[in-house]
């Protein structure tokens, strides 16, 4: 995708730059994980690779939001399976558990605990320059754990970063392959979708949703829908401002501020312990569509504390 520049009322289109080594976009990305993905940065070029069973990782990563581990791989190489490199990454971390989490927290000084890790949210993300369309091709399965994001640099240090997401998404892939690997680890791995977290909610909840994700999206063109395995999140960039739980008879609606404006006293604090990062996070439930305008005042709230909107 082309970039412009205006210059003199007319568009300039930015000349494109190639990356020059795969350690410099490997260096750039490990730099700016949160910034760019929302992750916390584990090991890499930046300190030293984690090495399991003979393999190195580019990048390990950890999704504070999925509370999963993600690995991070660069290449410039078009020749490569996304599949069967993804996958057996995959089965690399769940064969080996409990190297990562003693990675994580010698690097991070932490005490993470195997039980707060959720591995059924485990993910592969390759970055590049560009794949071909087989490789864009090969993403097309529902639920696939693996991510495709291209890298563009332009003239004054300009960066793009873009996911590639298939215009067609069929069936899962475990049923279409009789490979072991991947059909072992999809009995593991689950990317969960909304239609997911709608399966055992009323009719009356599934159009409360709606209307209330009608409204969250129109908070800001940006917003991005990222469901997990126990809520439905909604960010502006890297920053979750909002998170919804959908159960049979109500949702509970999340918001992420140090405080808020509640004139009516309806949203309470959600516990130190459940904190995402370091900001408080407030909640409520709602049952009908008159308390949707209410909650969205609230809401608001969260979507302007996010950094760097």
């Amino acid at each position: 995708m082309p970039i412009f520049r205006i210059a003199t009322n007319k568009l300039v289109e930015i000349e494109e730059k190639a990356f020059d080594l795969e350690k410099t976009l490997h260096k750039l990305t490990e730099e700016s994980l949160d910034e760019v993905f929302g992750y916390e940065f584990v090991s890499g070029v930046l300190n030293k690779q984690l090495i399991v069973q003979g393999f190195e990782l580019d990048t390990l990563a950890f999704d504070p939001e999925a509370k999963a581990f993600v690995i991070i791989e660069y290449k410039k190489d078009k020749s490569f399976s996304v599949i069967d490199q993804g996958y057996n990454y995959l089965g690399l971390m769940l064969n080996n558990k409990a190297e990562f989490i003693l990675e994580y927290n010698e690097r991070r000084r932490a005490n993470l605990k195997r039980d707060d890790v959720d591995w059924s949210q485990s993910k592969v993300v390759f970055v590049a320059p560009s794949f071909t369309s087989y490789q864009k091709g090969a993403i097309a399965f529902k639920g696939l754990p693996i991510e495709l994001w291209e890298v563009a640099l332009f003239k004054d240090n300009l960066v793009l970063y873009n996911q590639i997401k298939p215009p067609e998404v069929s069936e899962s892939i475990e049923k279409v392959t009789k490979n072991k690997v991947i059909e072992s680890i999809s009995k593991q791995v689950k990317t969960y979708t909304v239609e997911d977290h709608l399966d055992n909610a009323s009719d009356p909840i599934k159009e409360l949703f709606k209307n209330l994700q009608r409204e969250i999206f129109e908070v800001d063109s940006r917003v991005q829908e990222k469901p997990v395995s126990w809520y439905i999140g909604y960010k502006i960039r890297y920053f979750n401002f909002c998170s919804v739980r959908v159960y049979k008879d109500k949702l509970v609606v999340y918001t992420r501020k140090e405080k808020i404006d509640d004139p009516k006293k309806i949203f309470k604090k959600v516990p130190s312990k459940w904190k995402w990062g370091k900001t408080a996070i407030w909640h409520t439930d709602i049952t009908k569509e008159s308390e949707i305008d209410y909650v969205m005042s609230v809401v608001r709230q969260g979507y302007e504390a996010a950094p760097d909107k």
